[in-house]
């Protein structure tokens, strides 16, 4: 989780950015603030805010339901309302007072990478058919497509096969194939328009390529498009795999924000989740 809200934190002040500052500031020296929203400077956004209300579901809640994950996406935004929503779900989410109100106002026939944005930390149950089964659960709530499910449960098994160990990163695509019993050609796409196949192509592809962590945060920003959601994903899982450099400056862990949701308390998430692995 903290990986992952340093990426999204920086990856944030580059979303949809020219290309001209991309190569001029892109160079892992300061958060950079977005023009429009400068209230997310030194902040994660919405992918991680979504990924902790995941993560407190795994913990917490035994047995989802669709209100119960919709409660809970409700209520992770109000106690810490932020932006880097699409404008029309941060004015449902606000206007919003339960679950059932948010799935009863939401078109669910969306492409879009909302699902897979936030479904790293369904990885760590043991039994695969369960993390494919929560992962579409979570999913239909706001992406109920087939690539809104797939590319949610490509990363969810992604994370899933790395904390479990269950091969070298080589064999990842082969075992992405086996289990969702699809072809799979991992290669860097456009996410100007946000779909969920081209970024989670594109995340697997930085994941097969890089040990860095700095390397890889780079050059998920340097593609442009959603910087934000690719660098988060990416980070996360090649966080997990055994062979990776942890070689972020330590500037971007002192200064991520740290309030009530911040850096410590996504570091006792992380703390949590790792408990419940069973090797």
């Amino acid at each position: 989780m903290l990986i992952g809200g340093i990426a999204d934190a920086y990856g944030a002040g580059f979303e949809f950015a020219p290309e001209t500052v991309i190569v001029l500031e892109n160079n892992l020296k300061q958060y950079r603030a977005h023009p429009k929203y400068t209230c997310i400077h030194r902040k994660y956004t919405d992918d991680t805010q979504m990924a902790i209300a995941i993560t407190e579901l795994v913990l917490n809640e035994e047995n989802w339901t669709d209100i119960s994950i919709a409660n809970k996406f409700v209520e992770v935004f109000k106690r810490d309302p932020r932006r880097g929503y699409s404008s029309r779900f941060y004015t449902i989410l606000s206007e919003v007072k339960t679950g059932r109100e948010l799935i009863e106002s939401l078109t669910l026939k969306s492409n879009r990478n909302g699902a897979a944005m936030r479904s790293y930390p369904i990885g760590v149950y043991q039994e695969e058919t369960l993390v494919m089964k929560k992962t579409m659960q979570q999913a239909k709530i706001t992406h109920d497509t087939k690539e809104g499910i797939v590319s949610a449960q490509i990363i969810a098994l992604a994370a899933h096969y790395f904390m479990y160990k269950k091969g070298e990163k080589k064999q990842l695509r082969e075992y992405l194939e086996h289990m969702l019993s699809l072809p799979f050609h991992f290669k860097r796409e456009s996410t100007l328009k946000m779909e969920a196949i081209p970024t989670v192509t594109t995340v697997m592809a930085l994941v097969l390529e890089y040990k860095s962590m700095s390397a890889c945060v780079k050059e998920a920003v340097s593609l442009g498009g959603d910087t934000d959601t690719v660098a988060s994903l990416a980070l996360s899982i090649l966080s997990l795999c055994n062979d990776t450099i942890n070689d972020l400056p330590a500037w971007m862990y002192l200064e991520l924000e740290n309030n009530s949701f911040g850096s410590d308390y996504l570091i006792s998430l992380d703390k949590q989740l790792l408990n419940t692995i069973k090797l």
